[in-house]
C-alpha cells in the first residue's frame, strides 16, 4: 500500500493477518519502566541496560553465568516430605506439587560442581520461585551435602542466597537447619576450605541468621534486600525510627556486614580473583 493511500484510508490489515508479539519477548524494568527484549536483558546479565536494576534470576541462570561450561549437579532428586501433614489455605503437599509444576525443580536449592576460570568450584544456589526460596529440610540437607563434598574434595564453596527465610510448613524441622548448616560450616572452616556467601535480592529470615552471614567472604548484589525481620517488626521491637534503606546491601556494606558489593557482570571475574587469592595463600612458600 502506498503511503498516500494509507494516509487517506488508514491501515486496513485484515484481523486474520494481524500478529501478536510472542508472550515473554519483552521485559519492562519495574524500577525505571525501560522496555527491552528478553534477549537484550539476557545479554546484559539480566540487568536493566538503563538503570542497572538486577532482575531476580534462578539457579540455572547463575550456573550458566558462573561455570566455564559443563557442570555436574548433585542430589537433584531429593524432595521434601510432609511429615507434619501441614495445612493452611492449602495443604503443604499441594503447595509442593504446584511449586514443582511451576518451576520444574524438586526444591528451593540446587547444588552443582564445575569450573570457574578453570578452577573447581561447588555452588549451592537457591531459587526464589520455589515457595519463596524458603529453607526447609531439603535445603538444609543439600547444603550439608555440599559442605561435606567441599571438605572431602577440598573444593571452595559458594552459596547463593535468594530466600524469604525458613519454611513455616515444616516448623521445627525447618528451624533445625539453621544450627545444622552453621555447625557444618564450622567444620569446613577448621579444614581451611574457603566458603563464599553471595546474598541476592531478597535474603531474609533464618537464612540470614545462619549460613548467609557466615562466609569467609560475604558479598552481595547491588540494592539487594538483606534482613532478618521486616522493618515493621524491627521498629516495634527497638521502638525507634529506622534509617532509610537500612536493609539494603549498600547500608550493610557501610556498617561492616559485607566485604563488598559485586555487579552481576563482574561476578565471574571477582570470584576468579578470590579463588586465585585463596589458592595462592595455601601454596607452599618458596
Amino acid at each position: 500500500m502506498g503511503w498516500f493511500k494509507r494516509l487517506k484510508d488508514g491501515i486496513q490489515t485484515a484481523t486474520r493477518n494481524k500478529k501478536e508479539a510472542p508472550e515473554g519477548l519483552w521485559y519492562k524494568c519495574p524500577r525505571c519502566s525501560e522496555t527491552v527484549t528478553r534477549k537484550e536483558l539476557r545479554e546484559n546479565f539480566y540487568k536493566c541496560p538503563s538503570c542497572n536494576y538486577h532482575e531476580r534470576i534462578g539457579s540455572q541462570e547463575y550456573f550458566d553465568l558462573l561455570f566455564d561450561g559443563n557442570f555436574e549437579e548433585y542430589e537433584a532428586d531429593m524432595e521434601a516430605v510432609d511429615v507434619l501433614q501441614f495445612k493452611d489455605l492449602k495443604s503443604y503437599k499441594d503447595r509442593l506439587k504446584a511449586a514443582k509444576k511451576k518451576t520444574g525443580l524438586n526444591d528451593a536449592i540446587r547444588v552443582a560442581r564445575g569450573k570457574l576460570n578453570r578452577r573447581p568450584l561447588l555452588v549451592a544456589c537457591m531459587d526464589f520461585g520455589f515457595i519463596g526460596g524458603s529453607m526447609g529440610s531439603v535445603v538444609g540437607e543439600k547444603i550439608a551435602f555440599a559442605i561435606d563434598e567441599a571438605r572431602k574434595t577440598r573444593t571452595p564453596l559458594l552459596i547463593i542466597s535468594k530466600t524469604g527465610g525458613a519454611r513455616m510448613m515444616e516448623a521445627a524441622f525447618s528451624l533445625m537447619q539453621m544450627a545444622k548448616t552453621s555447625a557444618k560450616l564450622s567444620q569446613l572452616a577448621k579444614e581451611g576450605v574457603p566458603y563464599f556467601s553471595l546474598m541476592t535480592d531478597p535474603t531474609t529470615g533464618g537464612v540470614t541468621a545462619s549460613y548467609a552471614m557466615l562466609g569467609d567472604i560475604n558479598l552481595a548484589e547491588p540494592e539487594a534486600l538483606i534482613a532478618f525481620a521486616g522493618p515493621r517488626v524491627v521498629k516495634e521491637t527497638i521502638k525507634k525510627e529506622l534509617p532509610e534503606g537500612f536493609q539494603t546491601s549498600e547500608f550493610l556494606l557501610e556498617h561492616g556486614f559485607l566485604d563488598f558489593i559485586v555487579d552481576r557482570s563482574e561476578l565471574v571475574d571477582r570470584m576468579g580473583d578470590l579463588l586465585h587469592l585463596f589458592e595462592s595463600a595455601k601454596a607452599p612458600q618458596t
